[in-house]
């Protein structure tokens, strides 16, 4: 079952706090449709929004460049060049070759393939990325990172600022520091978004 978050705006009306919320209620809800619900007040709804805002910010600047070549591969690939460096040289030249080479990779790869985004997946990464999982082993020996709730009815202040701070530096690291001079004029860009939620 789904868990979403709504905000309420007048005397009696509710609007979604995530756009998980808001596609739910677009696309799965008809109108005249009764929805039944266990009601919780989240802890802090200004830090839920402030983070949301943040997710959001880092959401719309990210664009999908289809993933198809593996950081694994490409650590293969750049390892191998340093390789061939160290006995013939001219490590630049072989370096921009074997860039030239993962592109043309990729492009074959990716002919068939549309990425698309979600809001949801991205959600997940983040919090993994952020550092807030649990690992678990699955049988074949491999570990599994799950990202851990961000309720916030959960969290104190002081575990959300943490988780804040992780995840604007994940988002600046990976998407934003490409549109904002500095990390704060990525923090006010959310806090804007923050300002008009």
């Amino acid at each position: 079952m789904a868990q979403h978050s709504f905000i309420k705006i007048s005397d009696d009306t509710l609007k979604p706090a995530t756009p998980a919320a808001r596609d739910y209620l677009h696309f799965k809800v008809k109108c005249g449709d009764v929805l039944y619900a266990d009601f919780k007040k989240a802890r802090n709804p200004r830090f839920h929004r402030k983070y949301f805002a943040l997710l959001n910010l880092g959401f719309e600047y990210w664009e999908p460049t289809g993933g198809t070549i593996s950081p694994e591969e490409k650590a293969l690939v750049r390892g191998y060049v340093q390789f061939l460096a160290h006995f013939a040289g001219s490590q630049d030249a072989l370096q921009s070759a074997a860039d030239e080479y993962l592109s043309g990779l990729s492009k074959n790869r990716a002919h068939n393939i549309t990425a698309t985004k979600s809001f949801d997946a991205f959600r997940r990464w983040v919090t993994v990325e952020a550092g807030h999982y649990d690992t678990y082993e699955m049988p074949n020996g491999s570990l599994h990172r799950e990202p851990r709730s961000v309720s916030f009815a959960k969290m104190d202040d002081l575990e959300f600022q943490a988780l804040y701070k992780a995840t604007l530096n994940v988002l600046w690291n990976f998407i934003l520091y490409r549109n904002f001079p500095i990390r704060d004029a990525a923090e006010n860009a959310a806090a804007q978004l923050f300002d008009f939620a």
